[in-house]
């Protein structure tokens, strides 16, 4: 059993104290499958001048630096020469897999030590894939980072939030154990995040609070997440004759929630169960109707694969109230070649996937 008693009673106190918050789990990655699951994430790759950092790394997608293990995703930082850098490790990101604004964001990470160690968590603004935007306008909140080493170093994390205010602006604060490392062990960080005000926690203990209203509006945009494990950099500086390769960022799990509506209205009219049908007209040209049905609000995402996986569209990102829906599929605007292809539901825990083929 994964973790035991221990999980399971964080997974009874998660549900008593979110449910008192009207709290619904939208989306998670547990860890549990043989790879990363890359219908959640997109690894970076490359050494991309120092990621605006000089830092040492060179971020690669092989199964060395980011691989699952007994239900939990391990990202290792190397010390090796590979792409002209002495370092290797792993970078992942949602951005175009799943993307959220506002909620509760939390991971549960056992992190690495030492010297010029730069793990963390954290998201980016939608915004930064737009050439006029670009950072810091999207917007940044690094749920947690901690800089290795030293004394206090190994003992500390940080959250930070980052905007634009003609430059760059930031503020945030820190958390330090009593004793002990949090290399010794799990520990949860999070962020509870809406439209006033973002609260990061260690744990579950608060330990910094900003709020929103009324200019940061870069923070009130939908985000993407980020796991990563840098060596070097401005801030940690590089390692030394006392940082010991090779590091490890162990993630437990990463489990995002949001406040869902209560007190929906004329109840029965609404279906029972989540429900996918099969889209119609079915073989297509070259469109298509996809329905879905939602017996409570949740976040929802539908997408179109082809036949061996690759994602080829997303019809739907996003939280929806309960009722039915019917979702417009036209695939000249990818475009797409003659063929089967799979579309897919998640919401609400659920998976549901369906087939429909494309004839020109």
């Amino acid at each position: 059993m994964k973790h035991g008693i221990t999980i399971l009673i964080l997974h009874l106190f998660i549900t008593v104290s979110l449910n008192a918050q009207n709290y619904q789990l939208i989306w998670s990655d547990e860890f549990n499958g043989t790879f990363v699951d890359q219908s959640n994430w997109v690894f970076e790759t490359g050494n991309n001048n120092g990621w605006g950092n000089n830092e040492l790394e060179y971020y690669t997608n092989r199964i060395d630096n980011a691989y699952l293990d007994n239900g939990n995703l391990v990202i290792k930082a190397l010390k090796e020469n590979y792409g002209g850098n002495n370092y290797t490790s792993a970078r992942i990101k949602t951005q175009g897999k799943f993307s959220v604004k506002y909620g509760k964001i939390e991971a549960r990470i056992k992190l690495p030590y030492g010297k010029g160690i730069w793990p963390a968590f954290w998201t980016l603004g939608d915004a930064i894939s737009f050439p006029s935007t670009g950072w810091p306008k999207c917007g940044e909140i690094d749920i947690m980072e901690m800089t290795g080493g030293g004394t206090y170093g190994d003992k500390t994390i940080y959250g930070t939030a980052h905007w634009d205010d003609n430059g760059h602006k930031q503020a945030g604060s820190s958390y330090r154990l009593s004793s002990g490392s949090y290399s010794d062990g799990f520990h949860v960080f999070d962020i509870v995040w809406d439209s006033q005000k973002i609260i990061w926690h260690m744990d579950g203990i608060q330990y910094y609070r900003i709020d929103l209203i009324p200019t940061l509006s870069e923070l009130q945009e939908s985000q993407f997440i980020l796991l990563n494990l840098a060596v070097g950099g401005n801030w940690p500086g590089n390692p030394d004759i006392t940082t010991v390769f090779p590091q490890t960022m162990v993630v437990d799990y990463v489990r995002v929630y949001q406040v869902v509506p209560t007190g929906v209205k004329n109840t029965e009219s609404l279906p029972e169960n989540i429900y996918l049908e099969q889209n119609y007209p079915n073989p297509f040209n070259p469109n298509t109707q996809i329905s879905y049905s939602l017996p409570r609000s949740e976040y929802v995402q539908l997408r179109v694969f082809d036949s061996i996986g690759r994602e080829v569209a997303t019809l739907v990102n996003g939280l929806k109230d309960a009722g039915k829906y019917k979702v417009n599929f036209n695939s000249e605007n990818h475009p797409l070649p003659n063929g089967i292809y799979l579309y897919r539901l998640v919401a609400g825990g659920n998976t549901l996937t369906k087939k429909m083929v494309l004839l020109k």
